[in-house]
């Protein structure tokens, strides 16, 4: 039977993407310390999945009570240095386990496969050839590439655009963050769901509607489909 939902919206780092040893989080947090304002894991938390400068504005602003336009673009790029070099060579990047297979079984069902991510282009494409995952998706989208990042539902809107897909009721948004939800609930989706972890166990029955996963082979099957999802 031809699956209701049409197009399929996952976030990278955390979703599809392992983030083994809070990469992410770290290399946000190592520039920040450099520049003097120390930050915590559970400090940037909650801002996992937004574009990366605006998280960083934001980190700068609790810490330190401001964040001057030149602070902010030194520490960014220092971020984009520490976090490309990561995925361009860090021994424990892949996958999530049965993403590949996922992505597969979708589109063998006739399903648009798509990332959506807070990251810039130049650290998404850096993943995606790592992964070599070309040539296996249908889209994707970086942060600074819409007007405005998560939890604004552009990135997903402009998915949709791309992928000729009209009614939001046939998206699904799949990610790891409180962010990840909101932008697909912002974006009106017809399933937005939760991958399980400590920015999100607690947070998503705040958020009606969201369903929760633990694996992406659970997705499978939310979604009627059958992928292998093997460790």
């Amino acid at each position: 039977m031809e699956p209701q939902i049409k197009l399929v919206v996952f976030d990278m780092a955390g979703t599809t993407v392992r983030d083994e040893n809070n990469a992410v989080a770290s290399a946000i947090r190592t520039p920040l310390h450099e520049h003097g304002c120390t930050v915590t894991i559970e400090d940037v938390n909650p801002h996992i999945g937004t574009p990366k400068p605006q998280t960083i504005r934001t980190l700068l602003q609790q810490k330190r009570g401001d964040a001057p336009d030149d602070l902010v673009d030194t520490v960014h790029e220092r971020f984009q240095d520490l976090i490309v070099e990561h995925y361009r060579s860090a021994p424990g990047v892949a996958e999530m386990d049965g993403a590949s297979s996922l992505f597969a079984a979708l589109r063998e069902a006739g399903v648009k496969v798509t990332l959506d991510t807070g990251f810039d282009r130049l650290t998404l494409d850096t993943i995606v050839e790592r992964l070599g995952w070309h040539g296996v998706l249908d889209d994707t989208v970086a942060s600074d590439e819409v007007r405005a990042g998560r939890p604004a539902p552009d990135m997903i809107e402009t998915l949709m655009q791309r992928c000729g897909i009209t009614d939001p009721a046939q998206v699904c948004k799949v990610g790891d963050s409180v962010s990840d939800m909101q932008q697909g609930i912002a974006a009106s989706c017809g399933l937005v769901v939760a991958v399980m972890c400590e920015r999100t166990r607690d947070e998503y029955t705040k958020y009606p509607g969201v369903r929760p996963i633990e694996t992406l082979g659970e997705l499978g099957d939310m979604l009627g489909v059958s992928a292998s999802v093997t460790p």
